[in-house]
């Protein structure tokens, strides 16, 4: 809408030609065909073409906004972090999303929510990529691929396939603290407002003297924790398939900002080496007990984008952007996404995704990357400078950003993620948080999405119920007969 005063502007073509007729297309006669030489229809007709991008493999369907870090604690001692020092007020932009639906699937459906962040620092973008579960269903990334497939649309009937989840869950037991979490009351929550961001993977966090300590992130929701039934989430979807959307959008033009505070919890390196599991296992979470979490900041959305093709379909994160006092950990998937995360963007959104303007940095960049498809932004070094080193003031490595060395070191090899692990413990732990209501509602929702799975897998995976905790089998085989007395 334009400004009371101000002139209407011309219509123009992408080359700024200004356009005479926009209703009509140019043709031979009255009746006659179209040209090939309308240039306008042409230019409309090709960009209509083009206007779709190939949509996330994962975490397809997203909603988001922008906010604001502020950091109210004082962690200082433990990192150099320009992000989280005292004071600190950082602009940021956030997306929350489904794992398995595409694009048009519905947001109300019981499935992992993504809750993926991006902070513009002064020291370079810093994304912190988690989900809305502290754990996940796999600890090694040779197995992520296989278990998105079992997500994803059977090849031959082009439907999702509870064999196929529930088979893989059933032959990897690490899934089960994941699987528990996800059939819970908080596997379907009512809207991005009310669950809980967790960077999920542990990180590390260092400091001026080069100490690291290791670290969770989590983001606990002010709004309170709010969950629908599968039956009330159907209900939504009969109304609108668009319940997040418009719950996180509404919200903010209506001035509701969500907000959520920041935690961390903190592990030393010696703690790290005496800890009785492998803290670096994505399937496991630091007991509170131990590791307390430390309220160090407040998240607040308060801006919603003006164009969501632009600020939130061509949004992209990975943890591979870390800045100056914050670090990556062994964790085994942290370290496969690394990769992952970046090179799906440069598939999805081209060569130079990091320049458009919602992942550009807000700080200066000054690189060696060359050409490639859509290289749209100014020339960032003297033209002669387009190689390191040289001898023409092309921008130069800074030895004080170095991150200290892990420290980690080991023999090479392949070795079994299960040998050794204890995956019954914690969901066990989790288990017994439940009251008996909530309990006989993760046996329904359990039940509800194993019908028409083969007894074979169900028994399989009823099994490993059995070994979390005798009434957790049971109480999935009895919801299983209440569906199918045949089980």
């Amino acid at each position: 809408m334009t400004t009371k005063g101000t002139p209407t502007p011309r219509l123009t073509t992408t080359a700024g030609a200004p356009v005479a007729d926009n209703q009509n297309s140019l043709t031979a006669g009255v009746r006659g065909p179209v040209l090939i030489q309308d240039w306008q229809l042409i230019e409309k007709l090709a960009h209509q073409n083009r206007e779709r991008i190939p949509e996330r493999v994962v975490h397809a369907k997203g909603w988001g906004a922008y906010g604001t870090l502020r950091i109210t604690g004082d962690i200082s001692h433990l990192t150099c972090a320009a992000v989280l020092q005292p004071g600190a007020e950082t602009p940021m932009i956030a997306r929350f999303s489904t794992v398995a639906g595409e694009m048009g699937a519905a947001d109300h459906e019981r499935d992992v929510r993504g809750f993926a962040l991006k902070f513009y620092t002064a020291e370079g973008n810093w994304d912190l990529v988690g989900n809305n579960t502290p754990v996940f269903f796999v600890r090694d990334p040779l197995k992520f691929p296989d278990f998105i497939h079992t997500q994803k649309r059977h090849p031959r009937t082009n439907l999702r396939s509870p064999t196929a989840m529930w088979d893989f869950w059933s032959l990897s037991p690490e899934s089960l603290h994941q699987v528990t979490m996800l059939f819970s009351d908080r596997g379907l929550p009512v809207s991005p407002m009310h669950m809980n961001g967790y960077g999920s993977h542990a990180y590390s966090l260092w400091n001026e003297k080069g100490t690291r300590v290791w670290v969770k992130v989590h983001f606990k929701t002010r709004q309170g924790h709010r969950h629908h039934t599968d039956a009330e989430a159907q209900e939504v979807v009969g109304r609108t398939r668009e319940g997040y959307q418009e719950a996180l959008f509404g919200a903010i033009e209506a001035g509701e900002f969500p907000r959520w505070t920041l935690q961390v919890q903190v592990m030393t390196e010696d703690q790290a080496e005496a800890c009785p599991f492998n803290p670096f296992d994505l399937t496991k979470v630091w007991p509170h007990a131990d590791f307390p979490p430390i309220e160090i900041g407040v998240l607040e959305l308060d801006r919603n984008p003006d164009n969501y093709f632009a600020e939130i379909e061509q949004l992209a994160f990975s943890p591979s952007n870390v800045v100056r006092g914050i670090g990556h950990s062994p964790d085994r998937m942290l370290q496969g996404r690394i990769f992952a995360y970046a090179d799906a963007h440069r598939y999805r959104l081209g060569t130079h995704y990091e320049a458009l303007p919602v992942n550009r940095p807000r700080c200066p960049v000054h690189h060696y990357h060359k050409d490639g498809a859509m290289r749209f932004f100014e020339t960032l070094t003297d033209p002669d400078a387009y190689y390191e080193p040289n001898s023409f003031d092309g921008p130069r490595q800074d030895a004080s950003f170095a991150e200290p060395p892990l420290g980690l070191q080991g023999p090479t090899g392949r070795f079994d993620h299960r040998d050794g692990t204890d995956d019954f413990s914690q969901p066990r732990a989790l288990f017994g948080l439940f009251d008996e209501e909530q309990k006989a509602r993760l046996y329904a929702n359990i039940a509800r999405s194993m019908r028409g799975v083969p007894d074979e897998i169900a028994e399989r995976q009823v099994r490993l119920f059995q070994q979390v905790h005798p009434n957790f089998g049971a109480g999935v085989c009895a919801a299983l007969d209440a569906l199918d007395p045949q089980f």
